[in-house]
Parts: C-alpha cells; structure tokens; sequence
C-alpha cells in the first residue's frame, strides 16, 4: 500500500495519531483501579497506529515502529510471562501480584502493570500483523 494520497486523511492522522498514543498511555495505567488496561489500551494504540498506516503507507510504519510487529506479540509474551516470575521467586503462587516503589519518585510499579504492558504489546502486534498482512494481501491482489 502506498500513501494514500487524500490531503484530509494525512492531516487528520497527523492530529490524531499522537492523541490516540498517549490515550492508549493514560488507559494503560489506569487499568489497575478503574476500567482500562492493556487489552483496550493495545486497541486504542493499535488504531492510531492503524491511522497512521493507511495515511502514510507500509514503509512510513515500519520506519515509525523499527521493529516488526511480530516481534512485539512475541515480546509482549515474553514480558507476560516474566510478569509472574516474582511471586514465584518469593514463594508464593503465580500471578500474585507484588508492588515497589521507586524512592525518590514515589512511583509504584506492580507485576499486574509489567503483565498489562506485556498484554498492550502483545494486542499491538497481533493487531498490526493482521492488518498489514489484509494491506499486502490487497495490493498482491490489485497487480494482478
């Protein structure tokens, strides 16, 4: 898929796109004591980026992420599984949730966060793998 070419759809995606982000941020770290979470939250970002991609064409994606959005499912994985590693080592049983805090800062960081980011990467990859594959899909299809 090439650039879309609409002038509407370039601007729009230049507004939104950045908005869609950090509202993906905000649901993220909400999700621990009010609805939200990694799961929407990867939705969300997975738009702005599905936004992106249909204004601005393949390569100004993959120049956008730097990495391939398989390899995000397969971190996101990797992250959720990491996330319950800690209970484990402390003994108690998995997905157990356990809390730090950062001195100085006063920020507390939890395993079920670590696990929500692992579930917002995972969200966006499967997403972005779908969609570009439907995008390449198309366009073997209009040289045909």
């Amino acid at each position: 898929m090439v650039k879309s070419g609409t002038l509407i759809l370039e601007v729009a995606a230049r507004l939104l796109v950045p908005l869609q982000l950090l509202f993906s941020l905000f649901l993220l770290q909400r999700g621990h004591d009010e609805p939200g979470g990694g799961f929407i939250a990867g939705l969300v970002a997975a738009g702005g980026l599905a936004l992106f991609l249909f204004a601005h064409g393949r390569q100004a994606l993959r120049a956008l992420l730097k990495v391939s959005p398989r390899d995000l499912i397969g971190l996101g994985l990797l992250i959720g599984v990491l996330s319950t590693l800690p209970a484990w080592w402390r003994g108690e049983p998995l997905f157990t949730a356990q809390w730090w805090r950062i001195p100085g800062i006063g920020l507390e960081i939890s395993t079920p966060l670590i696990f929500d980011i692992g579930v917002y990467l995972a969200v966006i990859g499967s997403v972005l793998t779908a969609i570009t594959a439907l995008v390449e899909t198309d366009r073997d299809d209009a040289i045909r």
